[in-house]
């Protein structure tokens, strides 16, 4: 009854934030929903198998967006892609170190509230690997909040005297499997490449497996397919979960982050700055999509707001995809080696 309970305040709350435009609506309604229910009741109940399905329907979803033409086009971006990991990385660890002095955080929860990576995403592979889901989820929310509510108005601010750069890139539909899509399968391989993960012990294997399966499916027949109320399902799970560990103490606890947030937003900001010159500097990218490049916003939020602002790259979501692969399958493993050498 409890989970029943949880569940349907997790979508109603998740469903309202998504209609209200609320950055990361769904998840962050979901957290919200929960955490209500919980201080309000006590009720709130989610099992740890929700914590799995979210696992294996992120990386499902991650996968079956990447083409062959992404991949063909991969390493001719390598130069930029170096320039904004090697970046973001160093940022999200000298973060981590501010965080923790800043905060009553442990180490784990500190590097995992700097992570540049998907609101969906970050807090459901935080709590796998012990850190405070609750305290990543409150990071990464004002972490989207300005990639998706100010960067945007300062970015165009900056280069409004750039002429609009011309398509840069192409994906290429020739030469792409041409098998039909089919949920079934996609979810059928992520499930097992999923649990097999989980049975690898590797940190966040689950997502990891269920990604690359979904891929390769994706690469060689070309059927993955994961439609979109599946990942709002997944967002409702991962927000859920979360949120039924929240009680008033943990809730009143988070206002000690203050501070981190306001230097982990300013931190991003600055870093969108000069990570952008080096894009433009060094591979003669335009301004405003560097700066959109840099953007540490979600790579689907990232393509809408692209061409809100006049900018139609191909170039600009590949980054954005391989930034996301990144930062869920190698920055944990990165994170888990330095919280083992520091303590």
């Amino acid at each position: 009854m409890s989970f029943f309970l949880t569940l349907a305040a997790a979508s109603a709350v998740g469903f309202l934030f998504l209609k209200k435009k609320v950055p990361g609506g769904v998840m962050v309604g979901a957290l919200v929903g929960t955490v209500v229910l919980n201080i309000g009741t006590g009720l709130a109940y989610m099992p740890a198998a929700a914590k799995t399905i979210a696992q294996i329907t992120a990386g499902a979803f991650i996968g079956a967006s990447i083409r062959r033409s992404d991949m063909r086009r991969m390493p001719k971006l390598a130069k930029p892609a170096a320039i904004l990991l090697c970046s973001m990385l160093i940022l999200n660890l000298v973060l981590g170190v501010i965080i923790h002095a800043t905060s009553k955080l442990d180490w784990m929860t500190s590097f995992f509230c700097a992570v540049p990576g998907g609101m969906s995403d970050t807090p459901i592979i935080a709590a796998e690997m012990g850190a405070d889901g609750a305290a990543v989820a409150f990071m990464q929310f004002f972490r989207l909040l300005g990639g998706v509510g100010i960067f945007p108005a300062i970015i165009m601010m900056s280069t409004r005297h750039e002429e609009p750069a011309e398509l840069s890139g192409q994906r290429e539909e020739a030469g792409e499997p041409a098998g039909k899509p089919s949920v079934p399968a996609t979810v059928a391989v992520a499930a097992v490449c999923g649990v097999a993960g989980k049975l690898s012990g590797i940190p966040v294997g689950t997502l990891i497996f269920a990604m690359a399966g979904t891929a390769a499916l994706e690469l060689i027949t070309g059927r993955a397919a994961i439609p979109m109320y599946l990942k709002r399902t997944a967002q409702v799970l991962s927000g859920a979960y979360i949120g039924s560990s929240i009680g008033l103490q943990e809730l009143l606890d988070l206002r000690h982050l203050i501070l981190p947030v306001c230097l982990l937003v300013a931190a991003y900001l600055l870093n969108c700055f000069l990570v952008s010159a080096m894009l433009h500097r060094f591979c003669g990218m335009p301004r405003r999509e560097a700066m959109l490049v840099a953007t540490p916003a979600g790579a689907t939020d990232m393509a809408l707001i692209s061409g809100d602002l006049g900018i139609s790259s191909l170039d600009l979501n590949v980054l954005q995809i391989i930034r996301m692969i990144t930062v869920v399958s190698i920055f944990p493993q990165i994170i888990r080696l330095t919280v083992i050498l520091i303590g």
